[in-house]
């Protein structure tokens, strides 16, 4: 049986507001005001009354920029310029944080990570952006390397693709790759440095696992 069958999902609502961590997603007057105006701006995981992840999301806002490249949650919808024109009423996946239950976004359970948590906040996702009315999803993807996807809460371009989602460009993200560079310095630790260098030591590339793709489902 997959264990992830025991999890279950439900959009963020303005009663959370006090319960769930909000690092990732602004102030919490701006985050109530998005939930007020959008329905949501997260979507929540629970194994039975505790919860354990989250999936973050924007109505799209054309030409945003990150102030901070990928240290700003804004990363998620800053993309690039050769970026085909999205749908008007758009929503932009932002950052998963699964295993994350209190307030410290860099520690993680690990009895939540491989179980299919975050494809599913994104499978409900879907069905949430549909019945809200948005016209398309679109997602950044990142390589199938372990340590960049815990580093930024992403998912790897295959996800996306099992799910539906069209590639629809892809840039090399300069900041990332200096962080694969940091990493192999022990900046964050023995245990993305080990995972990492396995992970060269098997044939990554580093210039390619910086590759970032654009990604979009109609709904």
């Amino acid at each position: 049986m997959n264990e992830a069958a025991a999890i279950s999902y439900r959009p963020l609502g303005e009663d959370d507001l006090e319960s769930v961590p909000l690092q990732c997603q602004g102030e919490p007057a701006a985050v109530r005001e998005r939930v007020r105006e959008a329905g949501s701006s997260a979507m929540l995981a629970f194994d039975g009354e505790r919860r354990v992840a989250q999936l973050h999301f924007r109505p799209l806002v054309s030409g945003t920029r990150s102030p901070h490249g990928i240290d700003d949650p804004l990363f998620w919808m800053d993309y690039p310029a050769a970026t085909p024109a999205l749908p008007e009423h758009s929503l932009s996946l932002f950052c998963f944080h699964v295993g994350q239950v209190d307030n410290n976004p860099e520690r993680r359970e690990p009895r939540y990570l491989g179980r299919g948590i975050g494809q599913g906040l994104l499978r409900q996702t879907l069905v949430w952006a549909g019945d809200h009315g948005f016209r398309a999803v679109v997602a950044k993807g990142l390589a199938p390397c372990w340590p960049i996807i815990q580093y930024l809460g992403g998912l790897p371009w295959s996800v996306y693709e099992r799910h539906g989602f069209t590639a629809l460009c892809s840039y090399h993200d300069a900041a990332l790759r200096g962080v694969l560079d940091e990493i192999l310095l022990g900046m964050y630790g023995p245990r993305r440095l080990l995972e990492l260098t396995e992970a060269v030591e098997a044939g990554a590339d580093l210039d390619a696992l910086a590759e970032v793709r654009i990604y979009m489902r109609l709904t």
